[in-house]
């Protein structure tokens, strides 16, 4: 077996069997890819068969020298899975890797905006200029629904279900699930629906896409990114500011305003709950104020 006959073989297993997305197929892959280019470099002819756990003990130590440890737990994490894959599939009879740790990282915190920082990079939006309707609509709905970038540029018009107040989103692994949604965020997409988006030339096949670029076709990844940058960098932030941070902004004040736990797993999508836990760091002192309100032994006025 050659490794492009394992990558491929592993890309249709992770597709079809674990039904993960393409974007976090293309990340299992390129871990893989980083030890064959090991190997190329040192030159050595292992297949993914007969590689042995020396050879990926000394990639991973090579790794440890130039990444820091939560990439060496990524690839780590990565290698196991593909070597996983071929031992379950009886293409291997050991795992080169099943001795090996990943590093400590920690338990990463997201980043979030207040909500005052929230309404600034909004309102820094350039209104005059077409796209700024669709820019204030696209970041009115991961803030207001919490959504992932590749679930927003994906977002599809027969999705909206605004008379029940709810939008359609096909999450990881096509996974489906409905989200609320408010009438101010209604009200600006509407708006961009209505007075921009309906005068643009639609490219053929994105006659249902919601959010479109010049070209009458879908949005990038990259090319969201860059429109929050750009706003971030704006406003003066001193913040590392993404698109997804407005989806941990949504989460964290929802926490804060006392909405409950399961609730905002549901509506981020986290098969988890253990996923949504980490929102717990935002506020402590509201932890202090739940035990005063809702605890037996509450402090009683006198």
């Amino acid at each position: 077996m050659t490794w492009q006959e394992a990558l491929s073989d592993y890309r249709h297993y992770l597709k079809i069997e674990r039904g993960l997305s393409t974007n976090t197929q293309q990340n299992y892959i390129r871990d893989v890819k980083k030890l064959i280019a090991f190997l190329g470099a040192n030159d050595l002819g292992d297949t993914p068969v007969d590689i042995e756990k020396e050879t990926v003990r000394q990639f991973v130590y090579e790794v440890a020298k130039t990444m820091n440890p939560s990439s060496q737990s990524r690839i780590i994490s990565g290698l196991k899975s593909f070597f996983n894959y071929l031992v379950f599939e009886n293409y291997r009879k050991d795992h080169p890797l099943d001795l090996i740790e990943s590093p400590k990282t920690g338990r990463k915190l997201p980043d979030t905006l207040s909500e005052a920082e929230i309404n600034a990079v909004i309102n820094a939006i350039d209104l005059s200029k077409p796209q700024g309707e669709r820019n204030r609509a696209m970041l009115e709905t991961l803030y207001g629904c919490g959504l992932r970038v590749s679930e927003l540029i994906n977002l599809k018009i027969s999705d909206l279900y605004f008379e029940e107040d709810f939008i359609n989103v096909i999450g990881k692994g096509d996974k489906q699930r409905f989200v609320p949604i408010s009438t101010v965020n209604k009200k600006y997409i509407d708006i961009y629906r209505k007075e921009i988006r309906i005068h643009q030339h639609i490219q053929k096949g994105f006659e249902d896409t919601l959010f479109l670029n010049r070209r009458g076709k879908k949005l990038t990844r990259a090319m969201l990114f860059t429109i929050v940058k750009d706003l971030a960098e704006k406003v003066g932030l001193q913040k590392r500011v993404s698109p997804h941070t407005f989806r941990h902004s949504f989460a964290t004040h929802l926490l804060q305003n006392g909405a409950d736990l399961r609730a905002i797993q549901q509506m981020l999508g986290h098969e988890s709950i253990t996923t949504t836990e980490i929102y717990f760091h935002v506020d402590r002192s509201d932890l202090k104020r739940v035990m005063n309100e809702f605890h037996p032994r509450k402090p009683s006025s006198v």
